[in-house]
């Protein structure tokens, strides 16, 4: 069984067509994914989406775009993520790229998110994108006032990141960037992680790995990066499969891995 440990279910591109979704992620051996929040005000379109499926958790929390436009007090995020289904808080993190919202706000934002994921244990879900060293030292100093876990999420971006962040315990999960001609780089860096920090996901609808690019993307085709990180690794694709699955239930504690079918 694959994980697709990051998708977004709810954007109109997949949603529109979720049980065929589903049935071509069963199809491709993926049994669990995450979906995953940006928006507070959209937050119960997505926990309906994880309760609707046994298979499918979600996080809770506000991607850095929205930082200016929804505060996501610590508060509100622990209460939300009481919900059974709720494994992560985020997508959180500085997007200093575009900068939709000031970064002072991100970086405000960002350490909400981190409290709350201190006080529920839950795991924290990161998005950097050109703030590589802003992120770890907000990750390093606010470990410092008390541990928690987490992961960054779709890694696109140097060393210093992926170092800062496996010093501090988190995981590191690759999306279909890693099959991307332009992203030797990208591979070098991977090459080099601990395999047991390791997962993999889509970020679906968006960055379709090869050889799907152009269309949108969908946690079927999370086996196209597997299939690529096992190569960079050196491993068969069968272990691949099985250490970023165990590796996803060790971060995400609180989703359960599918019942095993009896024996016969």
């Amino acid at each position: 069984m694959l994980v697709d440990s990051h998708c977004h279910l709810d954007f109109p591109e997949l949603s529109g067509d979720l049980d065929g979704v589903l049935a071509r992620a069963a199809a491709a051996g993926v049994g669990t994914m995450v979906t995953i929040s940006t928006h507070l005000s959209t937050f119960p379109r997505v926990r309906a989406i994880a309760e609707a499926h046994a298979g499918v958790y979600c996080s809770v929390g506000v991607h850095p775009h929205e930082a200016a436009k929804e505060e996501a007090g610590v508060a509100g995020l622990v209460a939300l993520a009481e919900h059974p289904k709720v494994v992560g808080i985020g997508e959180t993190g500085l997007d200093f790229y575009y900068e939709h919202s000031p970064r002072a706000e991100q970086a405000e934002s960002f350490r909400r998110h981190i409290a709350a994921a201190r006080e529920t244990g839950l795991p924290l879900i990161v998005h950097s994108r050109d703030a590589d060293r802003e992120t770890v030292e907000i990750l390093q100093d606010e470990y410092a006032k008390g541990p928690f876990t987490g992961l960054i999420h779709c890694f696109s971006t140097g060393r210093e990141l992926a170092e800062g962040a496996l010093s501090l315990g988190f995981a590191i999960s690759c999306s279909g960037i890693l099959t991307f001609k332009s992203a030797q780089a990208i591979r070098d860096v991977v090459r080099d992680v601990p395999l047991e920090r390791l997962l993999v996901e889509t970020d679906a609808p968006f960055l379709a790995p090869v050889p799907h690019r152009g269309r949108a993307n969908e946690p079927a085709y999370v086996r196209h990066t597997a299939k690529c990180l096992a190569g960079l690794k050196g491993v068969e694709e069968n272990r691949l499969e099985e250490e970023t699955t165990v590796n996803f239930f060790r971060v995400f504690s609180r989703a359960a891995p599918p019942s095993k079918a009896p024996a016969p």
